[in-house]
């Protein structure tokens, strides 16, 4: 009888801990329990620089998003990035979207600065103003070296 209850209490011991792994392994990796809290939007940079999948969207300094995915468009090689934004918030078809370094060598984030129109640009939708990552090794090169441009 004694061997059975300590084999039982072992047992239940192992999936209350299996139990807890996964729900930490969800929660570390920032997955969603139930639906989706974001909204995808897409957005064409000619370069994309220093910035990977996983950087913060910001938005006024606060963070409304994530980069989800960067993919090269074969037609147009330029950088196609898949935001993901909060679904609370309402982004006029002129919104302008930035590659931005957060301070001088630090991580690339997404600015966006809202635009003025009364459109909004839907789930799915393209931002059309993007501004590249700013690339510094060539802007010191051409300082140092003198190159002209």
């Amino acid at each position: 009888m004694k061997k059975t209850s300590i084999e039982a209490a072992v047992g239940i011991f192992m999936i209350i801990g299996i139990i807890c792994v996964g729900y930490l392994s969800i929660r570390l990796g920032k997955m969603e329990w139930t639906g989706d809290k974001y909204y995808p939007v897409y957005a064409r940079f000619q370069s994309v620089s220093g910035l990977i999948a996983g950087a913060h969207v910001e938005l006024a300094g606060v963070h409304v998003g994530k980069v989800y995915s960067i993919k090269l468009d074969p037609k147009r090689l330029v950088a196609v990035v898949e935001l993901k934004i909060q679904k609370g918030l309402k982004l006029s078809d002129d919104v302008i979207a930035a590659v931005k370094t957060s301070g001088l060598i630090g991580d690339k984030y997404i600015e966006l600065v809202p635009g003025n129109s009364e459109t909004l640009l839907k789930p799915g939708g393209l931002i059309t103003e993007t501004e590249s990552a700013v690339d510094l090794e060539s802007l010191i090169s051409k300082y140092v070296f003198g190159g002209t441009k």
